[in-house]
């Protein structure tokens, strides 16, 4: 093998598109089309849930304020990662890092069986071969992005426009069309006085369903090193993709609240093939199953192409394999790739990563409260850092962002203690091996 192929040098291929692309195509996907109908079943007034969508577009919003100004000045692959381990140290960073690769391998799993489920609506023939189809998908995927960062570019890039036209063209059918089925009700329906009594309960448990569509925003962090203006076109993708994913989240929800009576759209698994049935006839289920499964292999070839960057930031600070370093001609650290989609393959034989899904969600909103106190310890700790981007607001929206994703920890906590022992159970962990390896780095460097 070449030099080429084996220096651990990511190179410079990306641009604005694929940040865009990388960021809105993570975000959208199948999940749009299943999580209106369950929000409305814990808030079901039309008002209150678009309010709620709106305030995940503000999240968004303030997240990528503080993002942009950590990625812009710590521009090397890694994510989140990379500022918690330069602020925090291995101790901390390890436990980022690990939490976030975890969670993107498990979400791989996932949507590799969503794929199948939502392939099986359209063709139910397939029903039986869910686990073959899921593994196909998964190395479908990862043998593009072995292929390199090209092609990985193109697809993402590609893979973007097929969603926003797929969403666009249900977004205008569903506000132009006449519904044909008998699952509708008068446009824009009004709660009814037992709709309207909305607990707080609710409120908070439907709010943080919102937030979990919108999560993976974070995709342009991966990807800095690689970019070819990072300093530019990192904060114009994080912004602009910000806007395109809340402009089709509120009109899909605008759409399901318009066409469905609100106990369809409250007792549907996927509301929005409810929605096309009632437009098009009987046909619209499978139109709907083919999108949805298009639109959940186009997010698993995103997380195919991010997963690899977290072990190869890591390793580069020796906290993984030295081998997650090689990178092939094409621009792709292999191992690190076959690694992460390797994993993925008995999670979706054994169902382990619903386990890993349930330790994943305290340790991964852990990790967004050491990412954002990141941001006002490296301002404290390194104030002569260069930052081509500084956060906008600060440091108030700054601080608030950060007061959210603690009250979002505080909340999982408390609604599932045992998540929170996991996760000091991997800080138990994660921070040993951190002062270890630190030792360890120390006295290489007396010995060299």
């Amino acid at each position: 093998m070449s030099e080429e192929a084996t220096s651990g040098q990511l190179q410079k291929r990306l641009g604005l598109p694929f940040a865009i692309a990388i960021m809105a195509g993570s975000v959208i996907g199948a999940g749009i089309l299943r999580t209106p109908g369950v929000v409305a079943n814990e808030v079901p007034v039309f008002w209150i849930a678009m309010l709620l969508w709106a305030l995940g577009g503000i999240y968004v919003l303030l997240s990528v304020n503080v993002a942009s100004e950590l990625t812009t000045a710590l521009p090397r692959a890694g994510g989140i990662y990379v500022p918690v381990h330069e602020a925090f140290g291995d101790g901390m960073g390890l436990l980022a890092g690990w939490a976030i690769w975890a969670g993107y391998i498990a979400g791989g799993a996932a949507l590799a069986l969503a794929f199948v489920e939502f392939l099986t609506v359209a063709i139910p023939s397939l029903q039986g071969y869910t686990v073959p189809l899921a593994l196909a998908a998964i190395s479908a995927v990862t043998l593009l992005n072995l292929l390199g960062v090209e092609e990985g570019r193109i697809s993402n890039i590609v893979g973007l426009s097929i969603k926003l036209t797929l969403l666009g063209s249900v977004i205008v059918a569903a506000l132009i069309m006449d519904p044909v089925a008998a699952t509708t009700s008068p446009r824009l329906p009004a709660a009814s006085p037992a709709e309207a009594a909305v607990g707080w309960v609710a409120l908070i448990t439907a709010l943080q369903i919102v937030l979990g569509a919108y999560d993976g925003w974070q995709g342009p962090t991966f990807f800095a090193e690689e970019d070819k203006d990072p300093a530019h076109n990192i904060p114009r993708a994080f912004f602009r993709s910000a806007v395109i994913i809340l402009v089709v989240y509120l009109g899909i929800n605008l759409c399901v609240f318009t066409v469905l009576d609100i106990e369809t759209l409250r007792s549907s698994d996927l509301p929005v093939a409810i929605m096309i049935e009632s437009l098009l006839g009987p046909a619209g289920v499978k139109v709907a199953g083919v999108a949805a499964a298009v639109m959940a292999l186009l997010t698993l070839n995103a997380l195919s192409m991010t997963h690899p960057r977290i072990l190869f930031g890591m390793a580069r600070d020796g906290l993984f394999l030295k081998s997650a370093l090689k990178v092939n001609k094409g621009g792709t650290p292999w191992v690190a790739m076959l690694i992460g989609s390797g994993l993925a393959v008995p999670m979706i034989l054994s169902g382990a990563y619903v386990f890993v899904f349930k330790i994943q969600v305290a340790t991964g909103i852990f990790a967004a409260v050491l990412y954002n106190a990141a941001y006002f310890a490296l301002r404290r700790q390194r104030p002569d850092m260069h930052r081509p981007f500084r956060a906008i607001g600060h440091p108030v929206l700054p601080a608030l962002i950060l007061a959210i994703t603690v009250g979002m920890f505080i909340a999982v906590i408390v609604a599932d203690p045992s998540g929170g022992l996991w996760m000091l159970a991997l800080i138990a962990i994660c921070l040993p091996v951190g002062i270890h390896l630190r030792r360890q780095r120390k006295l290489t460097e007396k010995t060299a």
